[in-house]
C-alpha cells in the first residue's frame, strides 16, 4: 500500500473516498482506513482515532461539504474515538452500532473499548442511512464484537466490513464480548449475500467477496480441527496450543492468537465437545 499515503484523501469507488489515519502497528496494519461516501453530501464511516492529524486530513477531504452521518462498524479504539470531535466540527450525528463499555481481558493494544462514544441513532440489522445518490443499510455482523456492523452501499455493490473481513489478516476474536460461534454465524451471513467488494477498516479492497469468505470459514474450520489434536495429544493450556499452531507468527500478536483459540475452546464446550476453562482444557468424555 506504499500508493496508499496515510492522511491523503483517494478515490476507490465514484461514491467512495479513503483517508489513512496514523495508527499503524501490528494488530491495525497499516492503520484505520476511514471512509467517506457520497459526492455532494457525505457519510463517514469509521472516523478512527482523535488525532489532530487524522481529524485535519478529514477535514481536508471533506472539504466543506454537508456530513449527514457518521457511522461505526464498533467501537475498539481504533475505529470511533473520532465521532465525537467530528461531530463537534461538522455537526452531523453519530449512528451506527449500540455502544459497548466492557472491560477487555485480551493483551491487543487495539481491543480496549471507547468508552467515549455515544451514538445518537443506533441501528439494527437493515436499518439505514440516506443521502443523495447513496444509502448505507446496516448488516448486524456481531462476532469480532458483539455490537459489530458492516454497512451495505447498494449503489456500488460495495459492503465496509470494518474488523469483520480485514484485507490483511485474520480478525481476531477476543472473549468475553468477543465469540466465535457468533462470528462463524456472520461469516455464513456474508456468503448469503451478493456484495460486488469489500472494503475494510485494514488492508486493500476485497474483489472476490465470497472466495475471500469461504477462506475464512474453512481457516477457522482447521484451526479447530488442530485444537482438538492438541487436545488428543494431551497439550491442554492454550499458551501451548499457541506455540504449536503459530509457528513463526510475530511474538507481539502471540496474545492476540490466544484469544482466538480461546473463542475456539469456548465455543467447542458450549457444543459439549472439550470441557474445562482457564488454561486446562481436555476433550469431553
Amino acid at each position: 500500500m506504499n500508493d496508499f499515503p496515510t492522511g491523503v484523501a483517494m478515490a476507490i469507488d465514484p461514491l467512495v473516498t479513503r483517508v489513512l489515519a496514523p495508527n499503524p502497528s501490528p494488530f491495525t496494519y497499516t492503520g484505520t482506513q476511514t471512509y467517506l461516501v457520497g459526492t455532494t453530501e457525505l457519510a463517514v464511516i469509521d472516523p478512527g482515532p482523535n488525532e489532530p492529524q487524522h481529524l485535519a486530513a478529514l477535514t481536508a477531504a471533506i472539504a466543506g461539504r454537508r456530513v449527514i452521518a457518521i457511522l461505526c462498524t464498533h467501537t475498539h479504539r481504533d475505529h470511533s474515538p473520532a465521532a465525537a470531535p467530528l461531530k463537534a466540527l461538522t455537526g452531523a450525528p453519530i449512528v451506527g452500532c449500540a455502544p459497548l463499555s466492557l472491560a477487555d481481558a485480551g493483551p491487543r493494544a487495539d481491543a480496549a473499548f471507547d468508552t467515549t462514544y455515544i451514538p445518537d441513532r443506533v441501528l439494527t440489522d437493515g436499518e439505514s442511512v440516506t443521502g443523495p445518490g447513496w444509502t448505507l443499510i446496516a448488516v448486524a455482523t456481531p462476532g469480532h464484537t458483539s455490537n459489530h456492523l458492516c454497512f451495505a452501499l447498494p449503489e456500488s455493490g460495495a459492503l465496509f466490513t470494518g474488523d469483520h473481513v480485514m484485507g490483511w489478516s485474520t480478525t481476531v476474536v477476543s472473549p468475553p464480548d468477543g465469540d466465535m460461534a457468533e462470528f462463524m454465524v456472520s461469516l455464513d451471513k456474508l456468503m448469503h449475500r451478493q456484495d460486488r467488494i469489500y472494503f475494510p477498516a485494514h488492508g486493500e479492497p476485497i474483489e472476490r467477496p465470497h472466495r475471500f469468505v469461504r477462506g475464512l470459514i474453512g481457516h477457522r474450520k482447521q484451526r479447530e480441527g488442530q485444537i482438538l489434536r492438541l487436545l488428543k495429544a494431551e497439550v491442554h493450556a492454550v499458551p501451548d496450543m499457541v506455540a504449536r499452531m503459530y509457528a513463526g507468527l510475530d511474538p507481539r500478536l502471540f496474545g492476540a492468537a490466544g484469544r482466538s483459540v480461546l473463542a475456539h475452546l469456548i465455543d467447542l464446550r458450549e457444543r459439549g465437545v472439550v470441557v474445562g476453562g482457564d488454561d486446562e482444557w481436555r476433550i469431553a468424555a
